[in-house]
């Protein structure tokens, strides 16, 4: 069975931050993996199995500390996604007028 914790709140923000490059992406990161561990307990009885379990014993039920867990130990990382350089040719050029057309 896992350790009980000596403080509140466990794991540290400080710890937390060491993992991700900020505040919003921590929640984010968590929030995300939270919902997926929430599926993860409703749907046991089904037998489905796509979701990931939990990858860290807790003593907290809870899914949100869980997922905070994860993060502090290095089993769940973030990936910042890059927009498309395409996306922004796009919305550059659509209110331009094409070239070859003159109205007088």
């Amino acid at each position: 069975m896992a350790e009980r914790r000596a403080s509140l709140m466990y794991p540290r923000l400080e710890q937390l931050m060491g993992r991700v490059d900020s505040k919003f992406t921590l929640v984010t990161l968590a929030s995300m993996r939270a919902r997926e561990i929430n599926d993860y307990y409703n749907q046991l009885g089904e037998g489905l199995g796509r979701i990931v379990p939990p990858q860290v014993t807790s003593v907290s039920r809870k899914p949100l500390s869980i997922a905070l867990e994860e993060i502090a130990v290095g089993k769940i990382l973030g990936r910042r996604v890059e927009p498309a350089e395409d996306a922004e040719d796009e919305t550059a050029t659509d209110g331009a007028a094409p070239e070859g057309d003159a109205t007088a």
